[in-house]
């Protein structure tokens, strides 16, 4: 059994839902196909998402939301008739909405999260249908009817466990499962959405779930390359992966697949692939438990900005038990997680995301630190960036970190920190966020480019 997740970019029309049909019908193994909600037609287009992300915003603001409504309807409208489906489907999805609006018009938490959840929901009826039209048995099953039960927090639903032996009943039912991705349903009835992500992180859950031999996710891109394309010509391709390399990339700035979608699946190891709509022949990426070590001993390269470093100076703080757990408890104080903490034997660094430091916790953070920690210096040092190289191989290789500080220093890129873990899957590079894309390039090239170009 084959679990298969389709993007927005890939049920963006009726030709791209008419391309994803022919992958589906290609292969009986393919049972279950969880998607995401229309996205982008053209590069002016807007995603079904955003718009109804707007229609919650006019309702919360009192506004008339008519024409908002309108455009989500119309968004819906384009695939129904390009593909024949019926005027009813239509009039379902409107009433659907006005049903929620009623519903949650004055709690604004909730109705994000139902309004928000209603691109995938209603385009998975419209799958379902379209591929009932060609012929085919296939049936639209909700999240709560597929037992997809998650927490309650709004916009940061987490799978609860029990629902993974509801989920496992999905293999008993016959046909085509078309499951709409990015929410779940909590145990009190309320629709929650995931995080960013959503629905590939409702795809490894279902996959899971189900224990499939394999869980295929298709986008828009025929293979992950090994930096950002448009910063280097003809990026290398990876063709094998692990979860470990592919999570750290992620976390790093990779969009192709979120890292917190990968949980699930790591958990069973089920097999990956990330495959392209527009070009399903290519082989694409496979992302696994294992692989064997060949070739470059660097995968990827990825950098992602918005970080700040909080830095600390004490004398002998390396004597002073209970130091750094007293400094990451003030900033849980303040509910914020942190990247990285490089350190010295006087100096520490605690690397955040610049947003969670914003409505006045900088300044409390502060003053903590340095009434409570009696610190000599404290300094908060703002737009920088993550620079993360990655590969298992790079544990088994001599003059992998040395060959990256060489890089940078001929580029005349200045590195702020290096944070490598124990594992060595990665190495990561605090550098100026004017700066992060010429640190990619320059590290591409130092691992990329055969010695004897």
């Amino acid at each position: 059994m084959k679990v298969v997740k389709f993007g927005g970019s890939s049920l963006a029309s009726g030709e791209q839902f008419k391309k994803v049909a022919r992958i589906v019908f290609s292969d009986k193994d393919r049972r279950i196909v969880v998607v995401s909600a229309p996205g982008k037609r053209s590069a002016e287009d807007i995603k079904t998402t955003d718009l109804l992300i707007s229609l919650a915003k006019e309702v919360v603001g009192g506004k008339e939301y008519k024409g908002a409504l309108e455009l989500v309807i119309r968004r819906f409208a384009d695939i129904v008739e390009e593909l024949d489906l019926g005027i009813e489907l239509l009039t379902g999805i409107e009433n659907r909405l006005i049903e929620l609006i009623n519903m949650y018009r004055y709690d604004e938490d909730r109705l994000l999260d139902a309004l928000k959840s209603s691109g995938e929901n209603q385009n998975a009826k419209l799958v379902a249908a379209y591929f009932n039209k060609r012929g085919e048995e296939a049936h639209y099953v909700s999240p709560k009817e597929a037992g997809l039960l998650v927490t309650d927090a709004p916009g940061n639903a987490r799978i609860l466990p029990e629902a993974y032996e509801q989920l496992t009943k999905l293999r008993d039912r016959s046909g085509i499962l078309v499951i709409p991705g990015f929410f779940g349903y909590s145990k009190v009835g309320n629709i929650v959405t995931f995080p960013r992500g959503g629905s590939d992180i409702t795809g490894s859950i279902v996959a899971a779930g189900v224990e499939a031999d394999l869980y295929e996710n298709f986008t828009d891109v025929s293979s992950i390359y090994s930096v950002n394309p448009t910063l280097v010509e003809n990026p290398h391709e990876m063709k094998e992966i692990t979860y470990k390399e592919m999570r750290e990339l992620s976390y790093s700035g990779f969009s192709v697949f979120h890292d917190e979608a990968l949980q699930p699946v790591v958990n069973k190891k089920i097999p990956v692939r990330i495959k392209n709509t527009n070009d399903p022949d290519a082989l694409g990426t496979k992302i696994v438990s294992d692989r064997v070590q060949e070739g470059f001993p660097v995968v990827g390269i990825a950098s992602d900005e918005g970080f700040c470093s909080i830095n600390l100076t004490k004398y002998l703080m390396n004597r002073q038990v209970g130091f750094g757990r007293h400094l990451l408890e003030i900033l849980e104080r303040e509910e914020i997680s942190f990247e990285h903490t490089p350190s010295g034997i006087d100096n520490m660094s605690v690397i955040v995301r610049s947003h969670h430091l914003e409505n006045g916790k900088e300044e409390r953070i502060l003053h903590r630190i340095r009434t409570e920690l009696d610190v000599e210096d404290v300094d908060v040092e703002r737009n920088l960036a993550m620079v993360m190289v990655v590969g298992e191989g790079m544990a088994k290789t001599v003059g992998v970190a040395s060959r990256a500080t060489t890089a940078l220093s001929n580029a005349g890129v200045n590195i702020k920190m290096i944070n490598q873990g124990s594992s060595e899957v990665s190495m990561m590079f605090g550098v100026d966020a004017d700066k992060a894309d010429l640190a990619v390039q320059s590290l591409y090239y130092a691992y990329f480019t055969p010695v004897n170009q």
